[in-house]
């Protein structure tokens, strides 16, 4: 059973419940500019506005007509976002009967580092978007600030109206884990589906049932 103390469980979504190649959108840049995928992101990652793009800062048109003026790219916005959105494999990672399991006894939230033009595609793609609520979907972008400062992180437990101690956090990078752990919530650094329902079955957010089930069809194939 559930442990009576836990009260929400929070996911990072990229590499955590979406796969995210981010090379696959950068080869798809390349293709209209004469840089490597490898220049390219580099370039993206040092540009001094990323961080406001990834906070909110600076809408999806301006990004798009920023990179065509810094990289020398004249796709179209449409264009444009489209190759941006192919690094989000369209195949999520956890099975939705994990997530609805958890959902029956812990509120379920979402806290990541993203962007619009990620957001629209992630929320229009992902059957797993059921089980988070509008309300509980912590996004950068949105709250104008990002992991691992401590303001995003209490803005998601705001929206699953939980205290530290009751929430548990999974991400796959150890830094945005051990923040979360400095403000007192659980931490759990995301490596495989089988080690995240082990870990989620050991903290009480899992059911040892349902937990079997999904390994036993894994196994299987169902």
């Amino acid at each position: 059973m559930p442990s009576d103390s836990l009260r929400a469980v929070i996911f990072d979504i990229g590499r955590v419940l979406v796969r995210v190649d981010v090379g696959r959108a950068m080869k798809g840049l390349a293709e209209n500019i004469r840089l490597s995928p490898e220049e390219i992101w580099s370039a993206i990652e040092k540009d001094s506005r990323w961080k406001d793009w990834q906070e909110g800062r600076i809408s999806p048109a301006n990004w798009h007509q920023h990179l065509n003026r810094k990289l020398g790219g004249s796709l179209t916005f449409e264009q444009f976002s489209r190759v941006w959105n192919s690094a989000l494999d369209p195949q999520a990672i956890q099975d939705d009967r994990m997530l609805a399991s958890i959902a029956k006894h812990c509120r379920l939230g979402l806290l990541s580092n993203t962007d619009p033009i990620h957001v629209a595609h992630l929320e229009a793609t992902y059957s797993f978007f059921r089980y988070f609520p509008p309300k509980v979907r912590t996004y950068s972008c949105i709250v104008g600030a990002s992991k691992p400062s401590p303001l995003i992180y209490r803005e998601a437990l705001r929206r699953v109206e939980a205290q530290p101690a009751e929430s548990v956090f999974v991400d796959d990078v150890q830094e945005n884990v051990e923040a979360a752990r400095t403000l007192g919530m659980k931490g759990i650094h995301y490596q495989s589906p089988k080690g995240l329902i082990s870990e989620l079955q050991s903290l009480g957010a899992l059911g040892k049932d349902a937990a079997s089930q999904i390994f036993r069809d894994k196994v299987t194939g169902a």
